[in-house]
Formats: structure tokens, C-alpha cells, sequence
């Protein structure tokens, strides 16, 4: 791409990279320049493995398996099939919306630097304060909310295999949630290159083993299946809603938390090659893909569901496992639940390299406490070491929600909201403020950017109400839906901050093309 003077104008406020005298290795490191900042990251991925991290942080079979409460409560048969298909039209506007800016600006800082350059200049600074907060709140969350469900995956396991004698306490799974995310902090601690090259492993579990479901449910069921009406059609509302409509509205929680992280592409764009062409591609791909397979995978589980009730009502932390159980037995369950534990692994190691980028993003604007520390590069890996493991002690304070009855509605919650506000904040401003802001990347809605952009932020305002609310009609302190004080916690922290101090000295992302090549701190907070 051509760096032009009306891009250096409007897209960003870059005046001076003509001072910047570190010779540029290529024309991704130039555009990050115009965009302001210097290139620190080694450019590993590629299109192909760019593609592989955005799918694989989805982790579809995981996925499906660790939400698969929430349509067999809400709707049943009917929140499996449709309650997934639904929402997806409407978050590919979102992640179409995503793809746009993203080829525009391809930067870690992503959505909260998209904010910032889309806003009335009066604003600016706030909008990217707002967006900044909201995503970190939900990458973090989400994080803890994979590797919870990791632990209850193991859990399961351990159930299983013990014929129920071992029942693992909410204690014991918290434990584990420790070692995972200890593990993971070591994993995203390693170089780019190694990185890049673990996303093919993951993108081959996570395919082969969604696939190797659906076969298995469908195959070993054999007649023991529903009709392919009632697989379709039978509806059952277990919520204790007493209006079906809304009740079946709550199947919405698990395509919606499923289809998050795709932002993943943005916040790793400075270590991919190509990246205008890259992100967005991989971004629609791995959206469009996890659609697909979800669906295929949800409506599987539909046809073997003899008995919504028995899976609700059985010993075992998640129903889909003794789903799997029912059709497998206990040898083809285990089989088959090891590898989806696999993709659940990796897909908390992938958000966890997701997170750690966007929390080294924001700190390299200093808009953290601490900034000076959580933007340091590691010289050895060249990675954000410090970064990664800020995320990963914020996931363990999270995860003692696991504590809770809705440990994972909580948690669902706060991370889907978080991120999907994060997501509309730059749509909304590209369709108001920033309609002849934005100079376009080598992906482009052209005019249907304002339809599209439309249904995107009408959809996240829609699915932001949804998931305030708890599971349940009548809610006790056990069984409270506690994402609302998680996001509203981290919105009072944000909001007394910029009031008190950070309007003062926050004023968006500052470039740093100006700095010696060998500084990673800048002016600190």
C-alpha cells in the first residue's frame, strides 16, 4: 500500500515519521508507521497461520461443549438448532464491520486505537478509553472463562473415569484452573515464530476433533435418535422463565460466546505478514467457519438428545459430556472428550496470546497503572512476557467465581459483553462521526458499510441487555448472573480514573515512531 498524504492525515496523526530513522524491513512496518508506531514484533504468521489463530481461538467443539447447558435450558431442541443459527447472521455484520477496520488500520492496539481516529477529535481520547477498558475487561474474562471450562472438562473426566466415586470439588476445580493458567502463561511467553507454528497444530485438533464428533454422535446413536422434526422443532423451556420467547432468547449466550476473540487478528496484526490483506480474511474465515461447524456440530447433538431432562438432571459438571457418555459409552467418551480437553487447552492458550497483545497495546499508550512494566518487550522471545502474565493473574481472580452456581454464565457474560461493546464502539463511530474518516484497507464494504454497520451495533446493543440478565427468573446469591458486577465494576474503575486523573494525561494512542529503536518505555505513567 502506497502511504499517501491524505491517509497520514485522516486515518491517524502522524507528523513527523520522517524522523524515524530505523530503515523499515517492509511495507507492513511502513503502514504501522504512518499508523504511528514502530514495528517491535518479528512478523511470523502467515496468511495461513493468521487464518489458524482466529479459528482455533474459537475452538468450536470446545466451545459448544462448554455452553451446551445453555440451549438445553433455554429451548431445548429448538435452542440447539436455531438458538445457534440466529445470531450468527448478525455477528458476521460485526466481524464484516471488524474486517474493515482492521484492513484500514492494522495495529496491536486494535478496536480502542479505531475508536480514537473514527471520534470527534473533542472525544477522541475518551472513546479510546472506553473501548480500551470494555476489551480488556472481556479478553481477561474470557480467558478465565476458557480455562474454567477446561477445568470442568477435566473434571468430567475424572468423574467418568472413577464410575462417579470421585466427584471433584468447586475447590479442586479451581486448582486446576491455577495450573492451567500457569501453563498457559508459560506457552504465551514463547517467540512469535513458535507461536505461528503451534496455531497449524491447534487448527488440525480443533477441526478433526468437531468433525470427529459429529460423525460419532450421529453414527453411534443409530436409532436410538429423535425425529428430524422434533431435532428441528421440539421446544422446552427449563429456565423457570415464565415467557417462552425471552426464555428462548437466553440460547443466544452460546453462539455469542463462542463467536468471540475474532479481534484476535487485529491485536496480533503487527507480527503477521501482509497484514491489510491478512486479518480481515482471517477474521471472516474464521467466523464464517466456526458458523458452519457449530451448527453441524449443534445439530448432531440434537439428534442424539433422547432426553433433555436426563442430561440436565445428570451427575456430571457439563452435560455434554454425558451426552457423549450416553452414545459413546464410557471408553468412546473418554476417546473423544481427551481431544476436546485438547482444544480447549489450546484454545485458552491462543485467547491468552490474544489478551496478553491487547493489554501490551494499551500499556504502550500508558493507559494502564503500571504501564512502564506490562509494555516491556522480552528481548529473548521478543514477546510481551510481562503483559501475559497481568492476564493471566487477573483470569485467576476472575475464576473465583467458580465458586458460584453460575460460575459460567457470570463469566460468559462479562467476557461477551466486554468484547462486543469493545466491537460496536468503532463500528458505531465509523457510522457517525467517522463516515469520511476512514480510508480504506485492500478489504472494503464500500457502500454497504452503513446497513451493515447498523445491524452490527443495533445486535450488540440487543445482546448486551440479554446477558445482564440471570438464568433464572427468581435469582438467588448462588445462582445471580455476576457479570453485571464484574463490567460494572471495571466501569466505575474506569469512569472515577478518567475523571480524576487520566483526561489529564490520557489522550489516546501516542506514536512512537520518533523513539530510539532501542527504547520500549517512552513517557510513563
Amino acid at each position: 500500500m502506497s502511504i499517501s498524504k491524505k491517509q497520514a492525515e485522516v486515518s491517524v496523526d502522524t507528523a513527523s515519521i520522517k524522523d524515524y530513522t530505523t530503515p523499515l524491513r517492509n511495507a507492513d512496518d511502513k503502514l504501522l508507521a504512518e499508523l504511528g508506531y514502530k514495528s517491535e514484533f518479528k512478523r511470523e504468521f502467515s496468511m495461513i497461520e493468521t487464518i489458524a489463530f482466529a479459528f482455533s481461538i474459537m475452538g468450536v467443539v470446545a466451545s459448544v461443549a462448554s455452553t451446551f447447558s445453555f440451549p438445553l435450558v433455554s429451548g431445548g431442541h429448538v435452542g440447539m438448532v436455531w438458538g445457534w443459527l440466529i445470531p450468527c447472521f448478525f455477528v458476521m455484520a460485526v466481524a464484516s464491520s471488524m474486517a474493515e477496520l482492521v484492513s484500514s488500520m492494522p495495529t496491536s492496539a486494535g478496536l480502542y486505537y479505531f475508536s480514537a481516529k473514527l471520534a470527534p477529535p473533542k472525544y477522541s481520547a475518551l472513546a479510546s478509553w472506553i473501548t480500551g477498558w470494555a476489551n480488556i475487561t472481556g479478553q481477561v474474562t474470557l480467558v478465565c472463562s476458557i480455562d474454567f471450562t477446561c477445568a470442568q472438562m477435566i473434571a468430567t473426566a475424572i468423574a467418568v473415569r472413577s464410575d462417579g466415586a470421585t466427584i471433584v470439588s468447586s475447590g479442586a476445580t479451581y486448582g486446576i484452573l491455577l495450573v492451567i493458567l500457569f501453563t498457559h502463561g508459560l506457552v504465551c511467553s514463547a517467540a512469535t515464530n513458535v507461536l505461528a507454528r503451534l496455531n497449524l497444530f491447534y487448527v488440525i485438533v480443533n477441526v478433526g476433533t468437531t468433525i470427529a464428533a459429529i460423525i460419532a454422535l450421529l453414527v453411534c446413536s443409530g436409532d436410538n435418535k429423535v425425529s428430524t422434526k422434533d431435532a428441528f422443532t421440539m421446544f422446552e423451556n427449563n429456565t423457570g422463565w415464565s415467557n417462552n420467547g425471552w426464555a428462548f432468547l437466553l440460547a443466544f449466550t452460546a453462539p455469542m460466546w463462542t463467536l468471540t476473540g475474532y479481534d484476535s487478528a487485529a491485536h496480533i496484526s503487527e507480527e503477521v505478514a501482509g497484514a491489510q490483506r491478512t486479518a480481515p480474511i482471517a477474521i471472516l474465515v474464521g467466523v464464517l467457519g466456526t458458523q458452519v461447524l457449530g451448527w453441524l456440530l449443534f445439530i448432531a447433538c440434537s439428534f442424539a438428545t433422547t432426553s433433555v431432562t436426563n442430561l440436565l438432571t445428570g451427575a456430571l459438571p457439563l452435560p455434554m459430556g454425558q451426552l457423549f457418555l450416553d452414545v459413546l459409552g464410557k471408553r468412546g467418551m473418554l476417546t473423544i472428550w481427551s481431544f476436546i480437553i485438547v482444544v480447549q487447552f489450546v484454545t485458552g492458550a491462543a485467547q491468552g496470546v490474544d489478551a496478553s497483545r491487547v493489554v501490551f497495546a494499551f500499556a504502550r499508550d500508558n493507559a494502564l497503572p503500571g504501564s512502564r512494566w506490562w509494555k516491556r518487550i522480552n528481548r529473548h522471545t521478543q514477546t510481551p512476557v510481562n503483559a501475559v502474565w497481568l492476564v493471566m493473574a487477573g483470569a485467576a481472580v476472575c475464576g473465583l467465581l467458580g465458586f458460584s452456581a453460575a460460575a459460567l454464565s457470570s463469566l460468559a457474560g462479562a467476557s461477551v459483553i466486554g468484547l462486543y461493546v469493545s466491537y460496536a464502539t468503532p463500528i458505531f463511530l465509523r457510522i457517525t462521526s467517522g463516515r469520511d474518516k476512514l480510508v480504506p484497507g485492500t478489504f472494503s464494504l464500500g457502500r454497504w458499510y452503513m446497513p451493515i454497520g447498523i445491524i452490527a451495533v443495533a445486535w450488540v446493543s440487543f445482546i448486551v441487555v440479554l446477558l445482564l440478565f440471570p438464568p433464572t427468573q427468581t435469582a438467588t446469591p448462588a445462582g445471580m448472573n455476576y457479570a453485571v458486577v464484574i463490567i460494572m465494576g471495571v466501569f466505575a474503575f474506569a469512569s472515577i480514573s478518567w475523571v480524576v486523573s487520566a483526561h489529564k494525561w490520557f489522550h489516546g494512542p501516542i506514536k512512537n515512531i520518533d523513539e530510539p529503536r532501542s527504547s520500549l518505555e517512552g513517557k510513563e505513567r
